[in-house]
Order: C-alpha cells, then structure tokens, then sequence
C-alpha cells in the first residue's frame, strides 16, 4: 500500500519520516470565515439565481450555487482554474462549505462539469449576474451605514491588461500594452474618504476595446441604485485619460457629477504649462530637489463643444546620477477645488492600482483562458466575487496586524490553516492547531463575523 510518505535521513538524530495519511484533514481551515462572510451578505446565492439553469431538473446533480461557491471558494484559497477541481475533490471541509456536508458521498463537481456550467451561461445570465454582485455589495454598505448620512461616493474607473495566450475570442493586439490580450474594466468606490476602495463591478472587454467602452452604461446602472440607497449623497467620479472623451464628459456633466480625469499631454496643453515649468525649472536650479507648481487654464480639445478647466501640475523631477526631467501633468475636473486640490484628489485614486493587483497577482482575476468570450466573463466574476469576500473580511479585521493586509496575506495567514474534520451527531468539530501563531486575529474576525466562543 503506498502511504503517500518521504523518509529524511541525517537531518535529526532520528529519521523523520512525512506521511499524508492523515484522514478527514483539510489545509484550507479558515475558509470557514469566507463561508461566513458568504452566508451574511448572500453573494453566491444571489448570483445563482441570476442564473437561468438550463439542465433537465431530474437530471441536476450540483445545484448552480454549489458549483459557484466551488469556483469562488477555490479562487479564493489559491484554485483559480477549474482544473483545480480533481485537487479538491477530497477536502471534506470545502465539501462543507461547498454542499454543506463532510461526507465523503457528497463529492464536488468534477472539473468538465464546472467547464460546462461556465461555457452554458448566456448574456442575459452574465448581466443579472454582474447586477447581483452590484446589489450586495452596495446592501452590505448601507447596512454597514445603517443611522449614518453618506455625504460623499468617490466611483474610480480604471481599465487593465490580461494577457491572453490561445484562441479565446476577441483577443486582439494592443499596441498601448504590446501585447495580445483582453482589457477588463474594474470599478471601485469610496465612503466617505475611508481607506478601503470598494470592488463593485468587473467588465471583461476585448483587446482593442476604446479606452472608455462600457463606461457610460456601467455608470448609468451604478448611479441609479448609489442614489437610491444613500440619498443626497454627493458622488465623484475619478477617471484616467483613456476615459477623457466627449461622451463621458457630456454623460458626466449631464448627470451633475464632480469629476477628476487625467488628460494626456498634448501640444496645446503643455503650452498652458510652460510659464509655471519656466519657474519650476528656476528652483530646480537653486535647490537641486524635485519641485513643483500647481496652476489652472480653461481648456478645449478640438471635439469639445466648450472649454473646461485643468489643473495643472508643473513639476521636474531630480535622480541622483541623472538630468533634471520634465514631468507636466494635467487633470480636466469640475470641482470647486484648488489645482493643488484636484490634482491631490486625483492623485489618490493611485491606491486602485493595488486592488488592481490584488485581483491579479491574488485572485487570478486574468485566468481567462476559455475559448469563449461570455465563458471568460464568468471567470472574472467568479474572481470579482471572491474579492469581495476578502473585503469584507479586512473590514471585520479592523484594528489588527491584518487590516491592512492584502489578499496574499490574508491567505497564507487566516485561510491556509491545517485542520482535522470531525463529525458527531451533534456538531462539526474543525480541529486546528495549537502553535497557530495568528489565533488571536483569527478568533477576534470569527467573533465578528457572528461566532460565539
């Protein structure tokens, strides 16, 4: 019989030998907590039922939740193929969490399975189901607000590279990224000028999508139900260049939004610039440091049917070893700030880019390697949703080393626990470690999730 062990001589006195025999065990103990944050806002439920199930109801072995909470769990604990699925087909705890039950008869959806739910989903499946993630987590907010006016929604729009390597449809050459690849759209905001940007809506787009493609429909949606949830709320819209085009600013404008969206440099502009970089330039001379300016002009690009403000940052950096170098930058906004103001404003939308890479470098939000285009769309739900997940359980981590904590970290310190899976009549038993060294943090999110001790 293989017992599945390694033997190490001449490490210690003794030979140690490793054996993974151990039964009912699982190293994905703290997805517990996912499940919990899960069971409070209803998130895979609720996209389940965004789903048509097409399949023969006498027929249905998985039911479409307990196949998105495979996905989604999976992504979540470090799964983020559907290939992952034959690896965890032995965890009892993610049948758990999965199916609600540890026993070995109540397996997990086999990987061509889970391929067929995500290549079976239509675009009316996908559009209820990004309305969904929408609607709970713009619900957690106002519970979370519950007796509290919102004064302020920052909404932050930033597209992405995700590379592709195969037939997927509507991969195309992107010149920007030199690159084959797909250009997902991501959308966050911000209460209230708390730290956390709020992952609300991903949208897969092709690879030679326009910059500001689908901004204006995802805006309209978004707005219908941020004003209805939290009314007299003033909402900010904060934008990078590819998003600067006559469409936006008059849906923008029309809608009586604040905006801030970067412009690129062009002749006209950095004509506008040249008195302050003329005095910038001056200082870098005196002091031998980076300086800069802040300024603003009335601008109007040739397609705009009037002029609108930019601020303007006048700046010149200085790196030891290095010439002095230029670095003008514009931000076309409506806002009754200083260009000092606006472009700090604007300025911290820069955070994004680390949610950005979280759902990267995390979640594997760029796992799009199906052949079809809606298929893929799916996957960057499923990853949308796990990161949810994981919002919601920094948020419940406040005040500890992991409130802060980035989707890796979280992993690898509150989900990635060894535990041995007991069951009785009367309970489950999750049987963890002594010598865990985050049990503290751990206990302290778990109360706050709603465990008792």
């Amino acid at each position: 019989m293989d017992r599945q062990g390694v033997l190490f001589e001449g490490l210690f006195d003794k030979p140690v030998s490793v054996e993974f025999t151990g039964p009912a065990q699982s190293s994905d103990g703290g997805v517990v907590l996912l499940k919990a944050v899960d069971e409070r806002l209803g998130l895979t439920r609720g996209m389940a039922e965004a789903v048509r199930d097409r399949r023969q109801s006498g027929k249905v072995v998985y039911a479409m939740v307990e196949m998105l909470r495979e996905r989604i769990f999976g992504i979540a604990c470090g799964y983020p193929d559907g290939n992952d699925a034959a690896k965890l087909s032995g965890d009892p705890l993610m049948r758990l969490v999965c199916r609600g039950s540890v026993a070995a008869d109540q397996s997990l959806a086999s990987q061509p399975t889970l391929s067929r739910m995500e290549n079976a989903v239509k675009r009316a499946d996908l559009v209820r189901m990004a309305y969904a993630l929408t609607d709970t987590v713009i619900a957690e907010e106002r519970r979370r607000r519950r007796g509290r006016r919102v004064r302020q929604i920052v909404i932050d729009m930033d597209p992405t590279e995700d590379p592709t390597y195969g037939d997927q449809q509507l991969t195309f050459f992107n010149a920007h990224y030199d690159n084959w690849c797909y250009l997902p759209m991501v959308t966050t905001m911000q209460f209230d000028g708390e730290a956390e940007q709020i992952f609300v809506a991903p949208v897969l787009r092709p690879g030679n999508a326009k910059g500001s493609l689908g901004a204006k429909g995802l805006l309209k949606r978004l707005l219908a139900r941020l004003r209805a949830a939290f009314p007299g709320a003033c909402i900010l819209v904060r934008m990078d260049g590819a998003f600067a085009t006559p469409e936006v600013l008059a849906f923008l404008e029309a809608e009586k939004l604040g905006y801030a969206i970067n412009m690129p440099k062009n002749a006209v502009l950095q004509r506008l610039a040249a008195g302050l970089m003329r005095r910038v330039r001056a200082q870098v001379k005196v002091s031998g440091h980076t300086e800069k300016r802040y300024g603003q002009a009335m601008y109007q690009a040739g397609k705009w049917p009037h002029a609108r403000r930019v601020a303007i940052k006048a700046e010149q950096v200085v790196l030891e070893g290095r010439e002095p170098r230029d670095n003008p930058r514009f931000v076309i906004h409506n806002l009754r700030k200083s260009p000092k103001q606006v472009y700090g404003f604007y300025a911290a939308r820069g955070d994004m880019e680390n949610r950005i890479k979280e759902l990267h470098d995390g979640l594997r939000f760029d796992r799009t390697s199906c052949t079809d285009f809606l298929a893929n769309q799916l996957r960057i739900l499923l990853a949308g949703a796990a990161y949810v997940l994981y919002q919601q359980l920094r948020r419940a981590a406040a005040g500890t080393a992991c409130a802060r904590a980035q989707v890796w970290t979280w992993r690898d310190r509150l989900i990635k626990i060894s535990v041995v899976v007991r069951e009785s009549v009367r309970r489950i038993l999750l049987e963890g470690p002594q010598a865990y060294p985050w049990l503290p943090i751990w206990r302290r999110v778990a109360f706050r999730l709603g465990a008792s001790p």
